[in-house]
């Protein structure tokens, strides 16, 4: 089982959703960072369960533990080792899918895979893990100072805010518990969520991740392209069924002539289709993509499965689950981004001279 990413700048992470702990290992960081370990808290709050109404009820509360890597409220370039304690597990409510398999869930795959499997909330495979990615991706956005990284819902279900991410206030994202910055289409998305989950079903969503001020040369081109490790690491969280960049799957409908961004004398480009990448490689402009999220699988309602023996059976989902799992995601795919960017940077080796030195 593959539990690492990233080439210099890497987390290995540990722990299952119903365990003891989950936590990590980041390896490859700079020495000598000052790092600000209540805002890598905060960050973790922005992704804990339990913090509205149109989430899981599940009351973590997510608080992370340094062990390694960390002296005087520096880094000293050994490996930073943390662990965040499971206290409120309900490993009951899973008892009866012991030996069944949730629709469209990694029960099934897991099973047949490995042999054995932990189905309490889903063990590896669940969403808990990514609180993993939170604390090395705040790590990663405090080196990347002069570089910012912000998402938003911008999709429930069928309610899309179409407003273009350079026509919005990102700094009101954080102003209601569904993570839109719009506040109109926030009141639908929420009343939409709430209405799904008295069902007792769930529905997906959309995070559209805006990342600017990133220097030209961030990539490779051939096989190590940026958007191509972008979508890697957006595509590696759980229900993440669709990534795009740039113009996307409307840039397929564009001709030449419409799609080219026309270059200004100072090398930006009169607009930007290409995302801020072409080539593989970064220009200079802003990078931005969507990642779409499936609805959550675990269902408050009856539904036709099997059991490990072939069974025809009925199913139904018992315990706290996120009804619509995009205003949790938010964070993690922030965090996500940020670890590729500064991967990349320590790849090209800019790093000190171009950033760290301004600090």
């Amino acid at each position: 089982m593959s539990n690492s990413f990233g080439k210099l700048y890497k987390l290995t992470s540990f722990g299952e959703s119903h365990g003891e702990a989950i936590g990590g290992v980041i390896d490859g960081i700079p020495a000598n960072i000052s790092l600000d370990l209540s805002f890598i808290q905060k960050e973790l709050e922005r992704r804990k369960p339990g913090q509205s109404k149109i989430t899981t009820q599940r009351m973590e509360s997510d608080k992370v533990k340094f062990l390694s890597g960390i002296f005087e409220g520096k880094t000293t370039g050994a490996p930073i080792g943390f662990v965040i304690s499971n206290t409120d597990q309900r490993s009951k409510d899973y008892s009866h899918i012991k030996d069944l398999y949730r629709p469209s869930h990694a029960d099934f795959t897991y099973d047949k895979k490995y042999g054995h499997r932990d189905y309490r909330g889903g063990g590896r495979s669940s969403a808990r893990t990514t609180a993993s990615i939170v604390v090395a991706g705040a790590i990663a956005k405090q080196i990347l100072t002069n570089i910012n990284i912000n998402a938003y819902v911008n999709a429930v279900g069928d309610i899309e805010l179409k407003i273009p991410y350079t026509d919005l206030d990102l700094t009101k994202t954080e102003n209601n518990p569904v993570r839109c910055p719009d506040e109109k289409t926030a009141a639908k998305m929420i009343k939409k969520i709430e209405e799904i989950k008295k069902q007792g079903d769930t529905i997906g969503g959309q995070v559209t991740c805006v990342i600017q001020n990133v220097p030209i040369g961030l990539g490779e081109p051939l096989f190590d392209k940026l958007q191509a490790r972008l979508a890697y690491a957006m595509l590696n969280l759980p229900a993440v069924k669709a990534f795009e960049y740039g113009s996307g799957f409307a840039g397929t409908q564009m001709t030449g002539s419409q799609h080219n961004d026309i270059f200004n004398s100072d090398g930006t480009t009169q607009t930007n289709f290409s995302g801020g990448i072409q080539g593989g490689i970064s220009n200079g402009m802003d990078i931005y993509f969507k990642v779409g999220f499936k609805p959550v699988a675990t269902l408050m309602k009856k539904q036709k499965s099997i059991d490990n023996q072939g069974n025809i059976t009925n199913i139904k989902g018992k315990g706290r689950h996120d009804p619509c799992v995009v205003p949790r995601a938010v964070p993690i795919v922030e965090a996500f981004a940020a670890m590729v960017i500064l991967d990349f940077f320590l790849l090209n080796k800019i790093f000190k001279n171009n950033y760290y030195e301004k600090k």
